[in-house]
């Protein structure tokens, strides 16, 4: 249900304290019986999205309401025992504008929770795959949040899209949020991370923000992705960089923000494929 009481007070908490950190003992008996936790899990998952779907449909979702489903799916991942580590917001926090959030993707989980947490300080769309938009369900969600969809089909056209409509919205005050992979693996290739944030950052003229993740709490399942194992021994972690201003060719910004996530998931005890792009001031 709508509860706008419990979305304002999780956000003032994050703008607050810049972090948050799960409560001990947040979790339901699901999480002793086994096999229960993951049926727990994804049938509260599918009442969301049924639920956000519906509101979708017929009163639209705008921000207030795309936060609250957003932090009913950290609500889930916390009943069944998971752990959520949120930090490292203190440059968001400072900064007033519109930000380029670069993050790798590990899990479905990110992308169902970053909304909560970046839209306490800004508005914000994603940068998606269209085949979401054409989901059962799922669609109608996707297409009622106004997020910028590419094919994958024709990495030319796709550029331009995101070009075009993410400069628009960033000159709009929105904030993006990419995943520059292929696909979401729960370890984090370096070679195949492009440089299409950096890119858009650089033409709209708005800082970047690394986001590391490590969110293999929720595993990505061998048939249907989204559908993986829950393991609530794995603590959920979403740190955040400071605000990188782009220069030039974007090189040097694009080094700092792959070492940034590639420290962080070493540090997580993550893993990390193919060699570091050369030196660069980073963040930690």
């Amino acid at each position: 249900m709508y509860s706008p009481a419990n979305k304002n007070k999780f956000q003032q908490l994050l703008r607050s304290e810049l972090g948050y950190q799960t409560p001990a003992g947040r979790h339901l008996a699901a999480q002793y019986i086994p096999g229960w936790k993951n049926l727990s899990y994804f049938a509260r998952l599918g009442m969301i999205f049924l639920t956000a779907s519906m509101v979708a449909r017929t009163k639209g979702i705008d921000d207030d309401r795309w936060a609250d489903f957003s932090l009913q799916n950290i609500r889930n991942a916390e009943s069944v025992g998971g752990r959520l580590v949120i930090s490292g917001l203190e440059g968001v926090a400072r900064h007033r504008g519109a930000l380029v959030y670069i993050a790798n993707h590990m899990s479905l989980a990110e992308a169902l929770m970053l909304p909560c947490i970046t839209l306490a300080f800004n508005r914000v769309t994603f940068v998606i795959k269209e085949e979401l938009l054409h989901y059962p369900v799922v669609g109608h969600v996707m297409k009622a949040v106004n997020l910028i969809a590419i094919s994958r089909r024709n990495p030319r056209h796709d550029l331009k899209m995101v070009f075009s409509k993410g400069q628009k919205a960033l000159e709009q005050g929105k904030s993006i949020i990419i995943f520059p992979q292929a696909t979401r693996s729960a370890e984090f290739d370096v070679q195949a991370f492009n440089t299409l944030g950096v890119k858009l950052a650089a033409r709209a003229g708005v800082p970047v923000v690394p986001i590391a993740i490590k969110t293999d709490f929720h595993g990505n399942g061998k048939w249907l992705k989204d559908v993986g194992p829950i393991d609530p021994h794995k603590t959920l972690y979403l740190k955040f960089g400071q605000p990188l201003t782009v220069e030039g060719n974007g090189k040097r910004v694009h080094q700092q923000v792959v070492e940034f996530i590639a420290s962080n998931l070493i540090a997580w005890g993550g893993r990390v494929k193919g060699k570091l792009p050369g030196p660069a001031t980073g963040q930690r």
